[in-house]
Protein backbone atom coordinates (compact mmCIF):
# COMPACT_ATOMS: atom_id res chain seq x y z
CA UNK A 1 0.00 0.00 0.00
CA UNK A 2 1.04 3.48 -0.61
CA UNK A 3 0.96 6.61 1.93
CA UNK A 4 1.91 9.70 0.72
CA UNK A 5 3.74 11.96 2.74
CA UNK A 6 5.04 15.17 3.28
CA UNK A 7 7.52 16.76 5.15
CA UNK A 8 6.53 20.14 6.36
CA UNK A 9 9.66 21.20 8.62
CA UNK A 10 13.03 21.82 7.91
CA UNK A 11 14.99 18.79 8.82
CA UNK A 12 12.27 16.44 9.50
CA UNK A 13 12.55 12.71 7.79
CA UNK A 14 10.36 10.22 6.59
CA UNK A 15 8.72 7.71 8.90
CA UNK A 16 10.72 4.72 8.37
CA UNK A 17 10.72 0.85 9.03
CA UNK A 18 13.88 -0.04 11.31
CA UNK A 19 13.54 -3.82 10.04
CA UNK A 20 11.88 -5.66 7.61
CA UNK A 21 9.76 -7.03 9.96
CA UNK A 22 8.53 -4.30 11.95
CA UNK A 23 5.00 -3.29 11.51
CA UNK A 24 5.47 0.27 12.92
CA UNK A 25 7.44 3.02 11.02
CA UNK A 26 9.74 5.16 13.16
CA UNK A 27 8.78 8.90 14.03
CA UNK A 28 11.28 11.36 14.66
CA UNK A 29 11.37 14.56 16.85
CA UNK A 30 11.92 17.80 15.15
CA UNK A 31 13.58 20.08 17.19
CA UNK A 32 15.96 22.88 17.04
CA UNK A 33 17.80 22.10 20.26
CA UNK A 34 17.18 19.31 22.96
CA UNK A 35 13.89 19.09 25.18
CA UNK A 36 14.36 18.67 28.60
CA UNK A 37 11.10 16.46 29.83
CA UNK A 38 10.66 16.69 34.06
CA UNK A 39 9.08 13.65 35.84
CA UNK A 40 5.67 13.79 34.75
CA UNK A 41 5.89 16.52 32.31
CA UNK A 42 4.39 16.28 29.24
CA UNK A 43 5.40 18.13 25.81
CA UNK A 44 3.94 18.32 22.49
CA UNK A 45 6.93 17.18 19.94
CA UNK A 46 6.65 17.72 16.44
CA UNK A 47 7.27 14.88 13.63
CA UNK A 48 7.55 17.24 10.23
CA UNK A 49 5.64 14.91 8.90
CA UNK A 50 1.86 14.85 6.98
CA UNK A 51 0.29 11.93 5.83
CA UNK A 52 -2.55 11.12 3.07
CA UNK A 53 -3.77 7.56 4.16
CA UNK A 54 -5.63 5.88 0.93
CA UNK A 55 -9.05 6.57 2.41
CA UNK A 56 -11.73 5.78 5.39
CA UNK A 57 -10.63 2.46 5.25
CA UNK A 58 -7.61 3.15 7.04
CA UNK A 59 -6.22 4.55 10.14
CA UNK A 60 -2.80 5.74 11.22
CA UNK A 61 -1.97 4.96 15.07
CA UNK A 62 0.94 6.37 16.90
CA UNK A 63 2.40 4.41 19.39
CA UNK A 64 5.12 4.40 22.36
CA UNK A 65 8.45 3.09 21.07
CA UNK A 66 8.60 -0.32 23.58
CA UNK A 67 12.14 1.14 24.76
CA UNK A 68 12.06 4.57 25.43
CA UNK A 69 8.30 3.25 27.73
CA UNK A 70 10.24 0.76 29.59
CA UNK A 71 13.76 1.84 30.26
CA UNK A 72 13.30 5.67 30.58
CA UNK A 73 9.49 6.02 31.20
CA UNK A 74 8.71 7.96 28.13
CA UNK A 75 5.35 7.50 26.65
CA UNK A 76 2.47 8.92 24.97
CA UNK A 77 0.10 11.40 26.84
CA UNK A 78 -2.51 9.83 25.35
CA UNK A 79 -2.42 6.07 25.22
CA UNK A 80 -2.70 5.41 21.18
CA UNK A 81 -2.83 8.36 18.74
CA UNK A 82 -5.28 8.24 16.17
CA UNK A 83 -4.43 9.89 12.51
CA UNK A 84 -7.98 9.84 11.04
CA UNK A 85 -8.20 8.96 7.05
CA UNK A 86 -9.25 12.73 6.38
CA UNK A 87 -6.47 14.65 8.76
CA UNK A 88 -3.93 16.53 6.37
CA UNK A 89 -1.66 17.88 8.85
CA UNK A 90 1.87 17.43 10.70
CA UNK A 91 1.81 14.87 12.94
CA UNK A 92 2.50 15.67 16.26
CA UNK A 93 3.38 13.34 19.59
CA UNK A 94 2.12 14.12 23.12
CA UNK A 95 4.89 12.27 25.64
CA UNK A 96 4.61 12.33 29.01
CA UNK A 97 7.45 11.38 31.43
CA UNK A 98 6.41 8.67 34.02
CA UNK A 99 10.12 7.88 34.49
CA UNK A 100 12.26 9.23 37.76
CA UNK A 101 14.34 11.58 36.66
CA UNK A 102 14.78 14.17 33.32
CA UNK A 103 14.84 12.98 30.19
CA UNK A 104 15.97 15.15 27.38
CA UNK A 105 14.89 14.31 23.59
CA UNK A 106 17.47 14.99 21.30
CA UNK A 107 16.60 16.45 17.84
CA UNK A 108 16.26 13.83 14.98
CA UNK A 109 15.61 10.85 17.77
CA UNK A 110 12.74 8.08 17.10
CA UNK A 111 10.51 9.10 19.80
CA UNK A 112 6.95 7.22 18.28
CA UNK A 113 5.85 4.53 16.18
CA UNK A 114 3.25 4.69 13.25
CA UNK A 115 0.92 2.17 12.66
CA UNK A 116 -1.57 1.70 9.43
CA UNK A 117 -4.42 -0.57 9.72
CA UNK A 118 -7.57 -1.18 8.02
CA UNK A 119 -10.63 -0.06 10.29
CA UNK A 120 -14.06 -0.58 9.81
CA UNK A 121 -16.94 2.02 10.49
CA UNK A 122 -20.03 0.89 12.37
CA UNK A 123 -23.64 1.26 11.84
CA UNK A 124 -24.89 2.03 15.80
CA UNK A 125 -28.11 1.27 15.89
CA UNK A 126 -29.60 1.68 19.42
CA UNK A 127 -31.89 -1.46 21.01
CA UNK A 128 -33.54 -1.80 24.40
CA UNK A 129 -31.47 -5.18 24.88
CA UNK A 130 -28.29 -6.84 23.73
CA UNK A 131 -27.48 -10.32 23.02
CA UNK A 132 -26.60 -12.45 26.34
CA UNK A 133 -22.93 -14.00 26.55
CA UNK A 134 -21.73 -15.78 29.32
CA UNK A 135 -19.37 -12.62 30.36
CA UNK A 136 -22.61 -11.04 30.59
CA UNK A 137 -21.75 -7.32 32.12
CA UNK A 138 -18.84 -8.30 34.50
CA UNK A 139 -16.56 -5.92 33.98
CA UNK A 140 -12.60 -5.05 35.30
CA UNK A 141 -11.46 -7.81 37.18
CA UNK A 142 -14.60 -10.41 36.22
CA UNK A 143 -12.90 -12.83 34.18
CA UNK A 144 -9.69 -13.75 36.46
CA UNK A 145 -7.30 -11.52 38.11
CA UNK A 146 -6.15 -7.78 37.56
Amino acid sequence: MQVKFKLTRPGAKAPAYATPGSAAADLCAVLDEPLDLAPMGRAMVPTGVAIQLPGPEYVALVCARSGLAIKRGLTLSNGVGVVDSDYRGEMQVGLVNLGPETYTIQPDERIAQLMILPVAQAAFRQAETLDGTERGEGGFGSTGRL
